[in-house]
Parts: structure tokens; C-alpha cells; sequence
């Protein structure tokens, strides 16, 4: 088992709570403005992280309709990327992107961030705007972000390194530290405390569904996967 097994039913709040108990406080949560795009969105992954500033080159005025289709491909033949994001991502990771304090920008679409994801991404987190943002939903390719944004990235944002320590969101995230996105926010787990954060994490959900599940019986409401507490038990038994 990999060390992200150990995340795969937990929520935020549960691992908050975990690091809470350890004496993490306020650490790994970020700022709330950080959240889901649209409802339903969860992960759990190491973060591949990216760091961006914003552009000192203006971008020039385009004279056909070609050119301006191809806006980021003559940007990027004048002032190439020194971040090769695809390459770099590996399955299951999340990346995590710092812009840097730019301005308005949707350096995420509905384009790219899908890309991400068919390269092995399980989520996109930054402390900027995504653009596109009905097919983003639609698509449901799961980005948490700052604002919906508009306009496009050259003359606006360049990435400038990546797997490095970055802050996203108020909070320190450093290449391999866990992830975690659902609809109640983003944390970040410092990968040298992840085991001992999830073994915790895991008997605060398990505590929780035994409760909600003798409310339910008592409501005689039906069941549904969040007090389906006997498979969460077996499952982190082999933690055990």
C-alpha cells in the first residue's frame, strides 16, 4: 500500500482535526477564497507544484484572425516556458499552482486543466482564477481556484520553476506533501507527518459515521455511503 491508500475515505475536516490533535494548528489549511469549482469535487494526492510570477514582456498586437488562434503558441516561440508542466506529471498527483500575485489571468481552462488530467493528474489547486469555468463543471475536471477569470495568458503570467516549495493559499506546500480537496476546502499535509495525520485522521471518520449511523437508525433514514462505517472499518484494518 502507498502512502496515499491511507487518505482514500478521508475528508478535510477529519485530517484537520488530526493535525489539529498533534499540535498542527492553522497549519495546511488553506485560505477558504481557495475552493472547489463546482460541488462533489475530491482528492487526495502528492503535490507536483509550479511556480509563476507575473509577466514583465507585454504582449503585442496580433493582425489575423490566425495569429490571434494561435496566441500562445507565438507567445511561447518568443519567450519560450521554462516549465514543461506535462512532462512532469505523474499519476495521481495534484499540482499546485502559485501565481505569484498576477493579475487577472486564466492561466487554467477547460482545455489544459483537462489535459492534466488525461496525463495522470487527480486535481489542479491554485490561489488564481480558472477560466472556462461552465465546461470546467460540465467536464467535471476537478480544479479548486481563487476567482473565475477571464482573460488569457500571455502578457499576463509566466511559469517559472516547478518542484519547488511554494505558498498557495496562505499555507507552504512542498513537492510530495499530500493534498486533499473536498467540497469544505483544501489542506496540505506535510509528507514527513502524512502516516501519523491519516492513521488519526481515520479513527476521527470512523468515530463520526458510528455516530451519524445510530442517527440515522434513530431518524429511520436510509442509508448511504457516508455511514457505510463497517467498510471504511475493514478497509483501514490492514493499516492495522
Amino acid at each position: 500500500m502507498n502512502l496515499i491508500d491511507r487518505f482514500r475515505y478521508l475528508r478535510v475536516t477529519d485530517v484537520v482535526d488530526a493535525m489539529d490533535g498533534m499540535g498542527y494548528f492553522d497549519i495546511g489549511l488553506m485560505d477558504p477564497a481557495v475552493r472547489p469549482l463546482w460541488l462533489g469535487i475530491k482528492f487526495w494526492g502528492p503535490a507536483l507544484t509550479v511556480r509563476c510570477v507575473p509577466s514583465n514582456r507585454p504582449m503585442w498586437k496580433l493582425d489575423t484572425t490566425e495569429d490571434i488562434v494561435a496566441d500562445h503558441a507565438r507567445w511561447y516561440a518568443k519567450y519560450p516556458n521554462p516549465v514543461r508542466l506535462g512532462d512532469l506529471v505523474t499519476p495521481g498527483c495534484v499540482i499546485v499552482m502559485d501565481t505569484g500575485g498576477a493579475k487577472e489571468v486564466g492561466y487554467w481552462g477547460s482545455n489544459n486543466s483537462l489535459g492534466m488530467i488525461a496525463r495522470g493528474a487527480v486535481g489542479i489547486v491554485t490561489d488564481g482564477e480558472c477560466r472556462d469555468t461552465y465546461e470546467v463543471a460540465l467536464q467535471k475536471t476537478p480544479v479548486c481556484c481563487r476567482r473565475r477569470g477571464r482573460p488569457i495568458i500571455p502578457g499576463r503570467i509566466m511559469a517559472v520553476e516547478a518542484n519547488t516549495v511554494v505558498g498557495c493559499g496562505g499555507v507552504q506546500v512542498a513537492p510530495g506533501d499530500i493534498v486533499g480537496c473536498d467540497d469544505d476546502g483544501v489542506v496540505v499535509v506535510p509528507q514527513d507527518i502524512a502516516a501519523e495525520v491519516a492513521k488519526h485522521a481515520a479513527a476521527v471518520l470512523i468515530a463520526d459515521m458510528h455516530g451519524r449511523r445510530r442517527l440515522y437508525e434513530r431518524l429511520g433514514m436510509p442509508y448511504d455511503e457516508t455511514v457505510d462505517v463497517d467498510n471504511v472499518e475493514a478497509y483501514y484494518a490492514q493499516f492495522d
